[in-house]
C-alpha cells in the first residue's frame, strides 16, 4: 500500500485472470475504450441518439404509410464507417458478425434440428453492406425458432469457431476515428429512420435472446459458465423504451466472452 497511485486502470482491466477474452482482443477493446471519443463525445451522443431515435420511431408509428429504405441504410452506414470510425472499431464491428454467426452454427451443429448453417461471416467493410444488419438479427429469429429441445451432448462439435482475416480498411483516409460506442449512437438514428417500425423493435428485440443463447450453450456443454454472464433480461417481454447502443455494446461483449469461452473448451477437448 506505499505506492497509491498503483497501476493504470486499463493495466488491471486487461490482465484481469477472470476476464473471458483472449489477450488481444481485450487489449484492442481497451484500446477502443481509451480513446478521447469515448471519453468526451460518448456522453453526449448517448443521450441525444436515444431521444432522437425514440422521436424518430413514434414519428413513423403515427405514419399511415409503412416504408423502408434499406439500401440507403447499408450505403449511409458503410460511408460513415470508411469516413468518421477508427480502423480498430469497424475491426470490432465486423468480428462480432463473425462470432455471433459462429456461436449460433455451434448451436445448430450441436441439436438435433434441420436449420441450415448460418452463412453471414463478412470479413471486410463492404460485407456489412447487402442487408447484412437485417440478416444478422434475423440469423437469431431463425435458429431459435427452429430448435427442438436441447440436451447435453456425450460428445461436443467444436468445429467452425475459427475467425477469418479481417480487412476494416485501415488505409483509407478518415475524416475522425470515433471510437465504436460513439459510432453506434449515431448509427442506430439511420437504422431508425430506415426500417419500419416494427423491424427496428425486432432488430431491438433479438438481444433480449442473449440470454437463451447462454443457457442454450450451457445445457450442451453441460458448463454453467455461461450462466454468469446472463442479464436477467425476459425474452418475453418487449421494451418501447431501450438503450440500444448500450445494449448493442453489452451484446458484442457477451458474444466475445460465450465464443471465446467455447475455443478454450475446445483446445481442452
Amino acid at each position: 500500500m506505499s505506492d497509491l497511485a498503483g497501476p493504470p486502470l486499463w493495466d488491471a482491466v486487461t490482465a484481469d485472470p477472470s476476464l473471458a477474452l483472449d489477450r488481444e482482443t481485450a487489449l484492442k477493446i481497451a484500446a477502443d475504450q481509451r480513446r478521447w471519443t469515448r471519453t468526451w463525445l460518448y456522453p453526449l451522443a448517448r443521450p441525444v441518439s436515444r431521444v432522437l431515435a425514440l422521436v424518430i420511431v413514434a414519428l413513423k408509428r403515427i405514419t399511415p404509410v409503412r416504408w423502408t429504405a434499406h439500401r440507403l441504410m447499408d450505403a449511409l452506414c458503410i460511408w460513415f464507417l470508411r469516413r468518421f470510425v477508427s480502423p480498430l472499431a469497424v475491426e470490432l464491428l465486423i468480428r462480432h458478425f463473425v462470432i455471433e454467426t459462429n456461436l449460433l452454427n455451434f448451436i445448430v451443429r450441436n441439436t438435433d434440428t434441420a436449420i441450415e448453417p448460418v452463412a453471414l461471416r463478412p470479413t471486410d467493410l463492404a460485407g456489412l453492406g447487402d442487408n447484412a444488419v437485417i440478416e444478422h438479427d434475423v440469423n437469431v429469429y431463425v435458429v431459435l425458432a427452429g430448435l427442438g429441445p436441447v440436451s447435453r451432448r456425450e460428445r461436443i462439435d467444436y468445429s467452425g469457431l475459427d475467425i477469418p482475416e479481417l480487412d476494416p480498411e485501415p488505409e483509407r483516409f478518415r475524416l475522425a476515428h470515433l471510437d465504436i460506442q460513439t459510432a453506434l449512437c449515431l448509427m442506430n438514428l439511420p437504422f431508425a429512420a430506415c426500417l419500419t417500425p416494427e423491424e427496428y423493435r425486432r432488430a431491438v428485440h433479438s438481444m433480449r435472446f442473449d440470454d437463451s443463447i447462454l443457457a442454450i450453450l450451457a445445457e450442451i456443454t453441460g458448463d454453467p459458465t455461461f450462466l454468469r454472464w446472463c442479464s436477467g433480461d425476459l425474452s418475453v417481454r418487449v421494451d418501447s423504451n431501450t438503450d440500444v447502443p448500450h445494449a448493442v455494446y453489452r451484446h458484442a461483449v457477451i458474444c466475445e466472452y460465450a465464443h471465446e469461452h467455447l475455443r478454450r473448451a475446445a483446445a481442452r477437448a
